[in-house]
């Protein structure tokens, strides 16, 4: 039987100079595979969050959820074209529709706040994500729970603090608590996310993911819909590009390394996204926002270190 091609690989063979970058890549451990995997997706994802909270503040945020998800499907069509939809029939379909539920119910909250607080501070509030996948990666996945990933999501975790808690009075501050609340969410997806990849292809998670998600999106936007623009359009296009591509690179981190050693990667997130709300929405990070980014940073960059020199195999 033929294999099937990887998904998002072109369709010619990529140049001389190309193959021997990624057999490089493929001798480093796991770990640090799994780490820059990690980094990718959070830098799209800080693109994809930039697109979809002006969208937001312009349209339903229900019809902008159902929106990004639906041109998440139109991105992935042409690869299921070329594969066919055989080579995207999931193992799992039940697993499939549970993630999609949980992811839905975790972006209902992630959409109502996102156009009332800053880039940065959504993103902020969002690293507690990481302290739930921990616990559960532990609890639910067996993975072990090592001292230096503790102490690095501890650090990244006060760093977090650092930019939340001056802002947490106000007019935002429900909404604060609204962000915060889908962190559990979130982590339950991406923990059930890690459980498909024993069996799931990293193209299959995020097709699915998609379709699941438009479908239960759908009812929540028809009530208030209203005509996108052109250009909104285009915006929403994007999204589907950025999110698809994003949530490949988070599946291909989980499916290569233990989803607890990938986790204080995403206090990097902080950096894009206070330079994109800066840049785009005028969003001018405070002291206290610099002051816990180098926090994370040194948390960030201490992890990884060890874990480039951890002597584990992970399976590929």
């Amino acid at each position: 039987m033929k294999p099937r091609k990887p998904f998002f690989s072109a369709t010619q063979p990529g140049s001389t100079v190309y193959q021997r970058g990624l057999r490089r890549f493929e001798s480093w451990p796991a770990a640090v595979r799994g780490m820059l995997w990690m980094v990718a997706g959070g830098l799209l994802f800080s693109l994809l969050n930039t697109i979809a909270r002006g969208l937001s503040m312009a349209l339903d945020v229900y019809q902008a959820q159902f929106l990004r998800y639906f041109f998440g499907i139109v991105v992935i069509l042409p690869w299921v074209y070329r594969d066919g939809w055989r080579a995207y029939r999931p193992v799992n379909m039940r697993g499939q529709f549970w993630r999609g539920a949980v992811h839905t119910v975790g972006l209902m909250l992630w959409f109502t706040a996102l156009p009332q607080i800053p880039l940065a501070d959504m993103t902020a509030i969002g690293f507690t994500g990481p302290i739930f996948i921990m616990l559960g990666a532990a609890w639910f996945l067996g993975e072990p729970m090592r001292r230096d990933r503790w102490i690095a999501a501890v650090i990244g975790f006060a760093g977090v603090l650092v930019v939340v808690l001056p802002k947490m009075s106000g007019t935002g501050g429900w909404y604060n608590l609204v962000m915060l609340a889908s962190a559990p969410v979130f982590a339950a997806s991406f923990l059930i996310t890690k459980a498909l990849t024993r069996y799931e292809k990293p193209g299959v998670i995020v097709l699915w993911q998609a379709i699941t998600v438009t479908l239960m999106s759908l009812p929540m936007a028809l009530p208030n819909w209203q005509a996108p623009t052109l250009w909104q359009w285009w915006g929403f296009a994007l999204t589907g590009v950025f999110g698809s591509l994003a949530h490949y690179c988070l599946t291909r981190a989980f499916a290569i390394a233990e989803i607890s050693a990938t986790q204080s990667l995403r206090f990097l997130d902080l950096v894009w996204a206070s330079l994109l709300g800066w840049l785009i929405f005028g969003d001018v990070p405070s002291q206290f926002t610099w002051l816990g980014a180098a926090v994370i940073l040194g948390a960030t960059v201490w992890i990884a270190r060890r874990e480039g020199r951890r002597p584990v195999v992970v399976p590929d």
